[in-house]
């Protein structure tokens, strides 16, 4: 109860800053990987510390890769390992599939609304096809489109919580 109270508190905090500001701030995300940590040692000794360490490990290592490659912010990498922290690896890994099936969905709402999924595949086919990038010259290129990530991490996070899983 104290550790799906917790989780709610960060998740709805965390919602709000990333749409309002575009971050996920350290004085939430790095306060509750300690909790985490804490509470699951306190409780259960070091089977807690385990459950809580692999989950804060499998968390950060998830998202890792997207954000060295810059697909995604550094807030978004620590609130999955804060997830992690407080729920365990499995509980994160399934968070973590939701969450790129909903960031998906949302990233094509947008293209379509933007116009811009035809031109991505026909980049994609071009790439695939011809091994180099497509020099489209009549159609300017349009503005980049990027959402808040903490935004299908929380709302993933939040269907394994009530749903129970995958």
């Amino acid at each position: 109860m104290v550790i799906n109270t917790a989780l709610v508190i960060i998740l709805v905090i965390s919602f709000i800053t990333d749409i309002h500001k575009r971050k996920i701030l350290n004085i939430i995300t790095l306060p509750s990987m300690l909790f985490g940590v804490g509470y699951h040692t306190y409780i259960n000794g070091l089977e807690g510390l385990s459950l809580s360490l692999l989950g804060l490990l499998v968390g950060f290592g998830i998202l890792l890769i997207p954000f060295l490659v810059g697909g995604i912010g550094a807030g978004d990498v620590k609130l999955m390992a804060a997830i992690g922290a407080l729920m365990g690896a499995q509980f994160v890994f399934y968070a973590f599939l939701l969450t790129a099936v909903i960031g998906g969905i949302i990233s094509l709402f947008l293209m379509l609304k933007n116009r811009t999924l035809f031109p991505f595949f026909k980049r994609v086919y071009f790439k695939l096809i011809y091994k180099q990038q497509l020099a489209d010259l009549t159609e300017p290129r349009k503005k980049h489109i990027s959402i808040p990530y903490g935004v299908p991490i929380v709302l993933g996070t939040f269907i394994v919580m009530f749903w129970g899983g995958i």
